[in-house]
């Protein structure tokens, strides 16, 4: 009996210290991935303001190959590089706004996700807005000379049926008397 509880005791203690050593890796593994950006490089940074600056910039530049993707998620070459050169302007001592403008120099306003305005820009919120204002004034005003047109031609046609019905019923009335005093007149015979 002592000796299957020395079993017991023993898988016991085999299966704790497993448990431990995979908590052990995950823990190491997990604080490891930490020190590494998106992309897998280590960037070290003089203080914590560098490197929210850095993490900001990363986040609000886009990556000119990448379709609306920014340099900190994007994988490209072209991405690496602008994280490189973020990074060592950054420690030439450039601002946030210098930084933007160089890239934006570099590779087009299209690099930056938040553009200045500019005429550019503004068409491209005032043109569809404009579009669709003109769509419908150009259906309002289709369905009211449609709808001025139809009552033009109902006019019309309830004048001329009415001129039509005046006619006929001259020409009608004479023969519906004549028709009227011809069965009279057969009626009296019969009598």
């Amino acid at each position: 009996m002592i000796a299957k509880f020395m079993k017991s005791l023993k898988a016991l203690s085999l299966f704790a210290a497993s448990f431990v050593c995979v908590v052990s890796l995950t823990t190491l593994t997990s604080a490891h991935a930490l020190a590494f950006s998106t992309s897998g490089e280590i960037i070290k940074f003089k203080d914590d303001a560098q490197k929210s600056a850095y993490q900001e910039l990363v986040m609000e530049l886009r990556c000119p190959k990448c379709q609306n993707q920014n340099i900190a998620d994007s994988n490209a070459v072209i991405a690496r590089d602008m994280r490189v050169k973020t990074k060592a302007l950054l420690d030439e001592g450039y601002s946030r706004q210098q930084v933007i403008d160089y890239m934006v120099d570099r590779y087009g306003q299209f690099a930056h996700y938040q553009p200045p305005m500019t005429i550019a820009t503004s068409m491209l919120w005032i043109l569809p807005a404009a579009f669709v204002l003109f769509g419908i004034i150009v259906l309002i005003r289709r369905s009211q000379s449609v709808s001025r047109v139809q009552e033009d031609a109902d006019q019309a046609y309830a004048g001329h049926a009415e001129q039509e019905a005046v006619k006929v019923n001259d020409e009608e009335m004479e023969q519906l008397d004549a028709e009227l005093n011809a069965l009279l007149e057969s009626g009296e015979e019969k009598k």
